[in-house]
């Protein structure tokens, strides 16, 4: 019968990589903070991480002065015993040594002794007790949801294992290079998310910079650790005479490895199977299969509707096409608001139908620093309505924090908010407060609209202001790489640009949703993303974007 790799195991690979942490990811097992969701509390870490090296510079430099003290002892004792070896008579019948040798062995041998047993550095371990509660630290939640959103970024952007070992993204060299323990984390934290794709190729990286790098006796982990994971993980992707191989050469370095003569055995059995083409009954008559202390497995989770397309716009495969394009103007407009007459806006038409246009330079460098100001202290991880309870939830398809800044807290906020009105001309007394988001390690927002469709009966019911006709989307930073407003029907990226706001109707004049506004915000390679939110609804929007005497929405109606 096939064994798992125990918890145990889990925990004892795991050891040496918790020390290694210690500076940037030391744990509280009673701490949620999700760090990982916004790069603006990730910033924060580095300056719990300068503490820590302080602190334990600190605690090196008194051992380091214990250790010397004691070294110039110790060459203090073996010289005079040397002398006094070479004629001891001699040496003990003078007086002055006589004297000398026996202080060495009261109250100098005392002094050592009880240096010897004195713990220097436990005033600074306190210390780092103490931080916990004063400084931000990273969870098992957080090193977890870090991993994932690496290997997410992994998958979007198409990036090859060995290269962003190597510190490189899309071919950019960014940071130094991981190591063994690092990816033998990355390929552990897979293994225990049921991804076991993943599994292999951080395993297998793992495994080839094992054999590079100079042998290190504190590693805890070795070649039989990678093997094993290997296995097991290749057996679930389907490859189980693979499985056998790598089992085969796991028994070769450790032939008393009792999980693996037992995975052997049941191997062999699978591939006699496959062989003749029948399934092997347990002695109760049911299959036989490997069993696990582990939860059932989870499964491949359903990917959102057009996800390839989601993927394609997000590494820029997918372009308008040129008739589309060629239809595109940008202008300054004015909309019949008298002050833009002096201060037009700056538009560019970035779809026609469905219409979507982006706002150049509609947010300026004072608003933006204010804003994140007043967002950091509020932040909390950004929710989604669930569709039957109305409730707001976490999901793992979102990974960002929010906080929302109410329209008279500040003039500056009450000045973008009145500029919304004048790029929009629609009504914002019905608007939802300024949402002010900030995306984590990776972070993104998978393919969804911004409307309630005609099931999500509770959305918005506390409003009482009817579905969401239109969305402003500020960007309120550059992002290096990555990060792009994606429309998957429509084939259209945006991409963030400090200053710049994307428009766009959610709803058809006759109030049924647009099917074609389904949207995403691809997950960020490279950069931190700030975006802020301005989701206006339809009450009081009848007389400034009235309907039509026929429907208007056609078949891209939901």
């Amino acid at each position: 019968m096939f064994q798992y790799p125990t918890r145990k195991a889990l925990t004892r690979v795991s050891t040496f990589l918790s020390i290694c942490f210690l500076i940037c990811t030391l744990t509280i097992s009673s701490t949620n903070s999700e760090v990982y969701t916004a790069l603006a509390e990730m910033e924060e870490l580095l300056e719990t991480e300068s503490v820590l090296i302080n602190t334990l510079e600190g605690y090196i430099k008194v051992q380091q002065q214990k250790l010397d003290y004691l070294i110039n002892k110790l060459s203090e004792y073996q010289r005079e015993h040397e002398d006094a070896a070479a004629d001891m008579s001699a040496y003990v019948s003078n007086p002055i040594n006589a004297y000398l040798l026996t202080k060495r062995l009261t109250t100098d041998w005392r002094q050592v002794e009880n240096l010897m047993a004195h713990d220097v550095g436990v005033d600074f371990l306190q210390n780092i007790t103490d931080y916990r509660n004063v400084l931000k630290f990273p969870s098992d939640e957080d090193l977890n949801g870090a991993a994932v959103a690496l290997m997410r970024l992994q998958d979007t952007y198409k990036l090859d294992t060995s290269s962003v070992a190597r510190g490189m993204l899309n071919g950019i060299q960014y940071s130094t290079e991981m190591s063994s323990d690092d990816c033998f984390e990355m390929g552990r934290q897979s293994y225990v998310n049921y991804d076991y794709y993943h599994t292999i190729l951080w395993m297998s990286e793992a495994m080839k910079r094992l054999d590079e790098e100079p042998q290190n006796q504190t590693q805890t982990f070795t070649r039989t650790d990678i093997l094993e994971y290997l296995a097991f993980s290749t057996y679930k992707e389907g490859n189980v005479e693979k499985a056998l191989v790598m089992t085969n050469e796991l028994l070769e370095l450790t032939p008393d490895h009792e999980r693996a003569k037992g995975n052997k055995e049941f191997y062999e059995k699978e591939i006699a199977v496959l062989k003749a083409e029948r399934k092997v009954k347990g002695d109760d008559g049911s299959e036989s299969t490997p069993v696990s202390d582990l939860p059932i497995e989870k499964g491949e989770p359903k990917k959102p509707f057009r996800y390839k397309e989601y993927e394609m716009l997000c590494r820029g495969e997918l372009k308008l096409t040129s008739d589309i394009l060629r239809s595109l103007r940008c202008r300054y407009v004015t909309n019949n608001v008298p002050f833009l007459r002096l201060a037009p806006f700056k538009l560019e038409e970035a779809y026609l139908d469905p219409y979507i246009v982006i706002y150049h330079d509609v947010m300026y460098e004072n608003e933006l620093e204010l804003v994140k100001k007043m967002a950091r202290p509020r932040f909390r991880r950004a929710t989604v309505q669930n569709a039957q309870t109305g409730e707001l939830e976490t999901a793992h398809y979102r990974i960002s924090k929010s906080a929302w800044i109410r329209t008279e807290e500040h003039k500056i906020v009450a000045n973008i908010v009145q500029r919304t009105e004048d790029m929009t001309g629609l009504d914002m007394t019905v608007a939802e407060e300024l949402q002010v988001v900030n995306y984590g390690i990776g972070g993104h927002y998978e393919p969804h609209f911004d409307f309630a469709r005609k099931d999500e009966i509770r959305a918005f019911a506390g409003l009482n202001t009817g579905n969401r006709i239109a969305t402003v989307l500020f960007y309120m930073s550059d992002v290096e790489q990555g990060g792009a407003t994606v429309f998957t029907v429509l084939n259209l990226a945006v991409w963030p640009k400090k200053g710049s706001a994307v428009f766009w109707y959610n709803l058809h004049r006759s109030g049924e949703g647009d099917v074609r506004t389904r949207h995403a915000a691809c997950p960020v390679l490279t950069g931190s993303k700030w975006v802020a939110n301005k989701w206006i609804h339809e009450r009081s929007q009848e007389f400034r974007r009235p309907c039509g005497l026929e429907p208007d929405h056609g078949e891209y109606a939901v």
